[in-house]
């Protein structure tokens, strides 16, 4: 008798892990950061994609203050941001293999540095340093003419490439990238 009411407790709990679990994802979506997509459309059918989360300024002051300059930013909110490309491209200048990666990066008033590193599957904002750095590069900063609510991750073709760009506030941070 002990047994059937384990086995039954047991059952009842995996259906309630489960269905915990499609709750969590259903409910991303509801998220104050929810999640977003960006997709850079390369030559012979190669694609780079950015998944990442979307948090909103609501009123506040965003570079400098919320996301400190000089310091190490995970470029979104949630889960880490994911920089995934089926194809070897050139990213500011510097080769990066096809594979997947997290990008983070360090905001500055007049620079920006995108960080794009070999470990994946990061939670939140833990960095997890400069030794799993595939590479640092440059970006571009410009001011925008009005300020952009949600943060925002886009790819604009460009030549044979796309230009990967970060707006929010009234900061946008971009890097050209082209097929290698």
């Amino acid at each position: 008798m002990k047994r059937a009411i384990a086995t039954c407790m047991g059952v009842v709990l995996s259906i309630a892990a489960f269905a915990a679990r499609g709750t969590r994802a259903q409910n991303k979506e509801s998220r104050p950061s929810p999640p977003a997509k960006a997709m850079c459309n390369l030559a012979g059918g190669k694609t780079i994609t950015v998944d990442y989360s979307s948090p909103r300024m609501k009123g506040r002051k965003i570079f400098g203050e919320l996301v400190p300059y000089g310091k190490i930013w995970r470029a979104g909110a949630n889960e880490a941001t994911t920089f995934v490309t089926d194809v070897d491209v050139t990213v500011g200048g510097t080769a990066v293999p096809a594979g997947s990666y997290t990008i983070f990066t360090i905001p500055g008033e007049g620079k920006w540095t995108l960080v794009i590193s070999k470990k994946t599957g990061e939670w939140g904002t833990p960095y997890p340093g400069p030794d799993n750095d595939l590479a640092r590069v440059d970006m571009k900063v410009s001011k925008l003419p009005s300020a952009v609510e949600n943060f925002t991750i886009a790819f604009d073709p460009s030549g044979a490439g796309c230009t990967l760009r970060l707006e929010w506030e009234t900061t946008r941070a971009s890097v050209d990238i082209s097929k290698k």
